[in-house]
């Protein structure tokens, strides 16, 4: 008898213990027991998340101030922080810029609320979740459509965007959208104070993901320098036309500055640089220029993407048609990879170039801040330019310099 009132009474306070257990950790708990496993693929790395059930929420009313402040209000209340964490973490684990964590937000929306299912509620959950990481991100609504904005301090220049008490903030989604009239279509702010949503948005992008190396191809370039074939095998991922497909038209500083994925550097700078092993500084400047101009053919953006586009150094290599501005870049970061020369870009009416500064000019000099610059123009014309020469119809036209580089003054 006396075991048997032992053992009842153990399992008595067992139940009460697991009651008091209950009673004072139910979020604990509720996120143990109620958590979606959520896996996606994320340029060759796989992403696990663990996203509690109470995130989930639902959005079928119509577009509205009272009912987008309704999601915020029931989202706000779930366990999102474990969510939020686990991205942040990753972010500065993988050292992603401010675009590629946008990127990886733009997943984990897709995979909480699908695009296609519920277009509105895939937006409000981009923006929830980049606010809740720190960002200042607003929405605006018209004519049934949900306008997803950002604090940014850069230059963006094809991007709807508005200001409010000084500061910039610019359209994420319009893509999404195709064409807005602003003004038959006035749009609303959706006022929502979100205390920690405070820093600024970069376009700029100093590193690309470390893609699976399996996850690249091949692509043979060649071009005929001084009757001579050269022939590279370069390695380049097509994952980088999905990163940049909605990028924006940023300034000339930004844009030059967006380097190569670390296999396709690898697959291309050392053979460049064991090709100018026996030539003199100016030679190999030339060569670089030739390269750039004759490997990959010419189409104006217009014809080619029915839009202004300027290509990273990686998609031209990946692309087999580009323009003068892309041509620019990637002849801006050969040099300056290889021989880390001071160089300014030249904006004209119509064209984009470069001029570098080497210890003595070559042909009529370009006259920047007291010092001489040698024209090297990277884009094919009627005839093959030498360096320090450009074409009469181009050079007759005022030109704008629109990024100065100077590896002294980094």
């Amino acid at each position: 008898m006396f075991c048997n009132f032992r053992t009842e009474l153990k399992v008595r306070l067992l139940i009460l213990f697991f009651i008091s257990l209950l009673s004072t950790t139910p979020k604990v708990l509720y996120s143990q027991w109620n958590a979606q496993n959520v896996t996606f693929e994320f340029y060759g790395d796989t992403i696990n998340l663990e996203i509690d059930h109470s995130v989930f929420v639902d959005f079928t009313s119509s577009l509205s101030n009272q009912s987008v402040k309704a999601f915020y209000q029931t989202i706000n209340e779930s366990n999102y922080q474990s969510l939020i964490h686990s991205l942040i973490i990753y972010k500065e684990s993988h050292q992603l810029n401010d675009w590629f964590y946008y990127q990886l937000i733009r997943k984990t929306a897709q995979q909480i609320s699908s695009k296609s299912d519920n277009y509105h509620r895939y937006t409000l959950y981009k923006w929830f979740l980049l606010t809740k990481s720190g960002y200042d991100a607003t929405l605006a609504i018209g004519n049934n459509q949900l306008l997803f904005y950002v604090k940014s301090d850069d230059n963006i220049y094809d991007i709807p965007f508005y200001t409010k008490a000084g500061k910039q903030y610019v359209c994420l989604n319009y893509h999404d959208y195709g064409k807005i009239d602003f003004e038959k279509n006035k749009i609303y702010e959706v006022e929502i104070l979100i205390p920690e949503a405070i820093k600024s948005f970069s376009y700029k992008v100093n590193q690309l993901p470390n893609f699976r190396a399996d996850s690249y191809s091949e692509k043979d370039i060649q071009f005929n320098y001084h009757e001579t074939s050269y022939h590279f095998k370069v390695k380049l991922n097509p994952q980088v036309e999905n990163i940049f497909a909605n990028y924006p038209i940023v300034d000339f500083e930004s844009y030059f500055n967006i380097p190569l994925s670390k296999e396709t550097y690898s697959s291309l700078i050392p053979a460049l640089k064991k090709n100018l092993e026996t030539m003199n500084q100016k030679d190999g400047v030339d060569y670089l220029m030739h390269f750039t101009r004759y490997a990959f053919l010419f189409e104006n953006d217009q014809d080619n993407f029915g839009k202004e586009k300027r290509l990273s150094p990686e998609q031209t290599l990946l692309y087999d048609h580009s323009d003068c501005d892309d041509r620019a870049a990637l002849f801006f970061y050969l040099v300056k990879e290889i021989y880390n020369l001071p160089m300014i870009a030249l904006m004209y009416p119509t064209h984009v170039t470069i001029a570098v500064q080497f210890n003595k000019p070559i042909g009529k000099p370009i006259i920047y801040k007291g010092h001489k610059y040698s024209i090297c123009d990277p884009t094919p014309q009627l005839q093959d330019f030498k360096l320090g020469q450009l074409s009469p119809d181009i050079r007759k036209n005022s030109f704008q310099v629109v990024y100065e580089y100077n590896p002294n003054f980094k």
